[in-house]
């Protein structure tokens, strides 16, 4: 993520963040801290996974305080393993107190989907099929999660509504048909907008053909079926499938031959990163 993406998307969802955390005063270190004492913290890892994160982990800090100092010793990407201790935080003890929770928060969960997602993109290596994301997204979340999607090794979808047509059923179904869905998206969006529709069946298919699609997805069907629409298909438009997409049953989708495989499961179901901030002391 780099520094203009986080000044322009990501600054005020940290600010929101920190305000939820601390709506008046961080009353319990006021407590115990009366006045400014410099310290130092750990990172540490308490898991085996993939970092994800650590830019955002960072500037929690430093929009509470723009002296505090961070080292890390690894990078975003890397696997890290139990008990690895991936850098310090310098600085007033203070700031460390009230900004640990919401710095840990973001790159535990950040560093869940990238392991999360890096373990299923290892089972598509070696052939043709990229692993996308999907709407399913955290509200105010989208933009760390997505990331993390990407330093897993896997792909982004569209980003939000505004980014590409995606005619689901529902907008077929209010469109008429496919082919009306299909022909008025056409009529609407920019030409350089591609145009993707789902489908759960066969006659589907071969009307989202007619139609010019740009993009198939196959929702739902078996993969006979898929096979089937792949072959049908035959590289007229590109091919995506999706429907509840896990570690646990994507081996089965494997051989079907699709340009994409969707997951919401990678941002909706990950566990967290295990990760903590120990051993806290003046210097």
């Amino acid at each position: 993520m780099n520094k203009i993406t986080q000044t322009l998307q990501a600054d005020h969802l940290i600010l929101e963040a920190l305000k939820e955390d601390i709506s008046s005063e961080d009353v319990t270190t006021n407590a115990v801290m009366k006045e400014a004492v410099k310290g130092e913290v750990t990172l540490l890892c308490k898991q085996d996974g993939i970092i994800a994160g650590l830019d955002v982990f960072e500037r929690v800090f430093k929009l509470l305080d723009g002296q505090i100092e961070t080292e890390f010793y690894c990078k975003d990407g890397d696997m890290v393993k139990n008990g690895q201790v991936m850098g310090v935080v310098t600085g007033d003890i203070r700031v460390l107190l009230s900004g640990e929770r919401v710095a840990l928060n973001y790159l535990q969960r950040m560093s869940g989907i990238a392991t999360y997602t890096h373990s299923i993109a290892s089972l598509l290596e070696g052939t043709k099929t990229k692993l996308l994301d999907t709407r399913k997204t955290t509200p105010n979340m989208r933009i760390f999660e997505k990331y993390a999607v990407r330093i897993g090794g896997g792909y982004n979808h569209r980003y939000n509504l505004s980014d590409g047509v995606l005619l689901k059923d529902n907008h077929i179904g209010a469109a008429g048909s496919v082919g009306k869905a299909v022909r008025m998206a056409k009529e609407y969006a920019p030409f350089v907008r591609k145009i993707e529709v789902e489908v759960e069946n066969l006659d589907m298919v071969k009307e989202a053909v007619e139609a010019g699609a740009d993009i198939i997805m196959l929702d739902n069907m078996s993969p006979e079926d898929m096979k089937a629409a792949v072959s049908y298909i035959d590289g007229r438009a590109e091919t995506e499938c999706s429907g509840n997409v896990t570690k646990e049953n994507i081996e089965r989708l494997v051989s079907v031959g699709v340009d994409y495989i969707s997951s919401g499961a990678l941002t909706h179901s990950a566990p967290i990163l295990d990760i903590s901030l120990k051993n806290l002391h003046a210097v």
